[in-house]
């Protein structure tokens, strides 16, 4: 039974590339990391952005990647099974909610367990209408995103902004809940105040890698480490498991699996709660992260979530990689603003240009040329400028979503069987 479940959840690596590309494997993706921290050390020396790769920046980016990182490992977990959740968004913003609501009365740690709650409901829902149901996956995720929306706004006015309400008394009010105590965070001793030593000499790469490791051993969260737990934790379970296989299956071959005395009804609905609690959550985090639930708070982050786990192709380690990348901008855009966002024209002007060779050297003559001309109007733009505009700045997290997208759509391989219903003893 294991050598055919294991034939029906091939789901390791994508295929091989046209023209015998190598592929993305774990060795490669220390090495990509490797040479981007190498391009920022460079991009931070010729700008003097050195808030680039300060502790401080890093800090904060690491801080920004756990809630979109929880939302791409919970879209991962639906979507492996089978079941597409553009539901992250909803599940996010009731996870934020619960968070907040608990959260003031009984401390952060509450307001975790009930952000996970809350987000593990918004995934019964999902679980229900497309699973038992048999709902289009897409229409139920948008139906569960404006519920979500409406259902929060609603249960805030009634709860935190009631006159006389012991909430209100407590500060809150029909858009954001009371303020709870802090979350716990630690720092390693020595090792900080060492690393943050070596950062100020602005030494090459040196001092940018001092600033990288400063930033995750300063003021970090107990649920920042709780979430790399979880990524570790998911990549042992669903690859290193018969469970894990008997999930991934039912994603790549729901009637093979079935045929093989699996209960794809079950492992779908595990995922898709497994998937809400997580993406519950990350907002969750948000909440405990500036001491109260807020109206909006989730920011979209549920999509960027949900771009990050198509960027990882579907894996834990994909995933991390893209949170940290949009963690960083999102952190940029928040802490800096323009000016580093303007020392990025520079290293995205450089990132064009080796796209335009690589294309080239394919004999893809039009995308070079025009990832070419890209490239010198970026270079003029920084020349002839000293900052970016406000909007640019605070847009910059998702347009790092799209050229991310863009540039890596053609490595990518979705589960063979998402999003198609399924019914038992039948086909597709």
């Amino acid at each position: 039974m294991s050598s055919e479940l294991k034939s029906a959840a091939r789901t390791a690596a994508p295929a091989p590339a046209p023209g015998g590309r190598r592929k993305l494997t774990y060795p490669w993706i220390l090495l990509i990391i490797a040479g981007a921290l190498v391009a920022v050390s460079a991009l931070r020396a010729v700008s003097g952005a050195t808030d680039l790769t300060s502790g401080g920046q890093f800090g904060a980016a690491l801080s920004a990647a756990v809630p979109i990182g929880l939302a791409g490992l919970g879209g991962l977990w639906a979507e492996r099974s089978g079941v597409i959740n553009i539901g992250l968004e909803g599940m996010m913003m009731l996870g934020s909610f619960a968070a907040g609501w608990v959260g003031w009365q009984h401390g952060p740690w509450a307001a975790a367990a009930a952000g996970i709650l809350g987000g593990a409901l918004g995934g019964l829902v999902h679980a229900v209408a497309t699973v038992t149901f048999g709902v289009d996956h897409i229409v139920s995720g948008v139906a569960l995103n404006i519920l979500a929306l409406g259902a929060t706004q609603y249960l805030a006015t009634l709860w935190f902004g009631q006159e006389g309400s012991a909430a209100m008394a407590a500060g809150g009010n029909d858009k954001q809940s009371p303020p709870m105590p802090d979350m716990p965070t630690f720092t390693v001793p020595g090792l900080a105040d060492w690393l943050n030593g070596i950062e100020g000499h602005h030494w090459f790469l040196v001092s940018d890698l001092a600033g990288v490791l400063g930033g995750a051993v300063t003021g970090v969260s107990w649920l920042t480490v709780l979430t790399v737990g979880l990524f570790v934790g998911t990549f042992f379970l669903l690859w290193r498991s018969s469970f894990g296989l008997r999930l991934r299956s039912c994603g790549e071959a729901p009637l093979s699996a079935e045929s093989l005395g699996v209960n794809v009804y079950a492992y779908k609905y595990a995922a898709v709660l497994v998937s809400g609690a997580l993406a519950g959550l990350g907002g969750a985090f948000l909440a405990i992260s500036v001491h109260f639930y807020q109206d909006g708070q989730t920011g979209g982050r549920g999509y960027i979530g949900l771009a990050t786990m198509i960027f990882g192709n579907w894996r834990p380690g994909g995933v991390a990689l893209g949170a940290g990348l949009f963690g960083f901008m999102d952190a940029m855009q928040l802490r800096s603003g323009g000016p580093t966002v303007h020392a990025l024209l520079l290293g995205l002007a450089a990132l064009l240009a080796g796209l335009a060779l690589v294309r080239l050297r394919a004999a893809k003559r039009a995308q070079a040329a025009v990832a070419a001309v890209a490239a010198a109007v970026l270079v003029v733009w920084y020349a002839l400028s000293d900052s970016v505009p406000l909007e640019l700045v605070e847009a910059s997290p998702y347009l790092a979503t799209l050229l991310v997208l863009a540039l890596f759509s053609q490595r990518l391989r979705a589960p063979k069987a998402i999003g198609k219903p399924y019914r038992r003893g039948r086909g597709h």
